[in-house]
């Protein structure tokens, strides 16, 4: 079954997440990615925990397999002149370049956009950075290096994350500055190829990990230009009831984001008299005298397993989920229905699971194949570009490959 990036060759210069996620997704969709890692290394994230070694003593790494399905991997040394031609070769047959290396990286070796828009111009170009490298958009920060926990930090997420007002900030659990940041690279090249369609020519992409925690943190920014008030963590001023609930075997998550919610809600939990208050039949009321609500809330949660709990607020028209972990969700029969946590074959550790591929399209299904190994498709790459196998010889005796 065809799918949408079918014939589109990506040239995935990159690491760790950002960039990897970005290409992962789009061969997800039919994209070739060509990823560019060091001749003996490879990506670092291949060195990353959790590993997985087999009975022969080969390991594989759980954090090099979260981001690099369906991708081809040829090893090149780009400090090298002739690894650099190599990758210029490449580059004329690509329709797309993502790059998320330290920024000028690329230009000190001289395969910047510049000199590649040159020979390709239909070329699409994204860059993936911690704070930008567009010069028309040049800040400060610019030349930093960052790290998802930066990004997080710097963008407004952590000051709004934790639930004592007087704690520490926290880290959300996840990569968000790298993967969300890798999504907004996979959502502008596709713009990038779509504008190209119309007009044949390719462009430059830049995409800042601290610009798309600013926009995860749009509730904080646009809830300061209204009050000027920063939003404090573990302390919510606007819908109530809303967040985890103990009951008796761990935790619900529930919002009552209007008015019709809070009634429901009220009727579930046996206490309609607080409909009868008239401070508390507003989301900024309720979260000003919670003393008036909240307790009689968490003991009948405190009565209650997840199940029951969310059976019962399910049977009002509340939206209600249990929190679950990891194991919880290999065991949920809707993300099996979903087929969201598929079984991929790896030739170094055998089967394994991990999260899918998130559109389900009509006309195709995403492509779900392992990892390469570091290398695997280097010389059926240079072959598919008219070198010649005492070419690729060469490059391999001189450590370019």
């Amino acid at each position: 079954m065809p799918r949408p990036l079918d014939g589109v060759r990506v040239v995935g210069f990159e690491q760790q997440i950002a960039g990897p996620y970005c290409t992962m997704l789009l061969a997800d969709q039919g994209a070739e990615v060509i990823k560019i890692e060091r001749p003996g290394k490879g990506d670092p994230a291949r060195e990353m925990a959790p590993l997985k070694t087999n009975q022969q003593g080969v390991r594989n790494s759980g954090y090099y397999l979260r981001f690099n399905r369906n991708k081809r991997s040829i090893t090149l040394d780009m400090t090298k002149p002739q690894g650099q031609e190599v990758y210029k070769d490449l580059v004329k047959t690509a329709d797309v370049v993502v790059e998320n290396f330290k920024p000028g990286l690329a230009d000190r070796l001289g395969i910047g956009y510049t000199v590649l828009e040159e020979l390709n111009p239909r070329l699409v170009y994204t860059s993936v950075s911690g704070f930008g490298t567009d010069p028309r958009y040049h800040g400060p920060y610019s030349d930093r290096p960052a790290y998802d926990i930066i990004a997080q930090a710097m963008g407004g997420l952590m000051e709004t994350c934790g639930q004592d007002p007087d704690g520490p900030p926290t880290w959300l659990g996840v990569s968000l500055g790298d993967s969300v940041s890798g999504l907004w690279a996979a959502f502008a090249t596709m713009l990038a190829l779509f504008q190209r369609a119309m007009t044949g020519q390719g462009q430059y992409l830049d995409v800042s990990m601290f610009d798309a925690m600013v926009a995860l943190s749009e509730r904080s920014v646009m809830a300061y230009s209204l009050t000027g008030k920063s939003t404090i963590r573990g302390v919510e001023r606007f819908i109530a009831p809303w967040g985890p609930f103990r009951c008796r075997d761990g935790y619900v998550a529930l919002i009552c984001a209007i008015e019709a919610d809070w009634k429901k809600f009220c009727q579930a939990i046996g206490h309609q008299e607080l409909l009868d208050d008239p401070d508390i039949q507003s989301g900024p009321g309720r979260c000003e005298h919670r003393d008036r609500w909240q307790p009689l809330a968490e003991a009948w949660f405190g009565r209650r397993s997840k199940a029951e709990a969310t059976e019962a607020l399910l049977a009002q028209g509340l939206p209600v989920g249990p929190v679950q972990n990891a194991a919880e969700l290999f065991a949920d029969p809707h993300l099996l229905a979903r087929e969201m946590l598929p079984e991929i074959e790896d030739p170094i550790i055998g089967s394994y699971r991990m999260a899918g591929s998130v559109p389900r399209l009509s006309g195709s299904v995403a492509a779900m194949c392992p990892a390469p190994q570091l290398g695997e498709h280097t010389d059926a790459v240079l072959s598919s570009l008219g070198y010649t196998r005492d070419r690729i010889a060469a490059l391999r005796q001189a450590e370019v490959i």
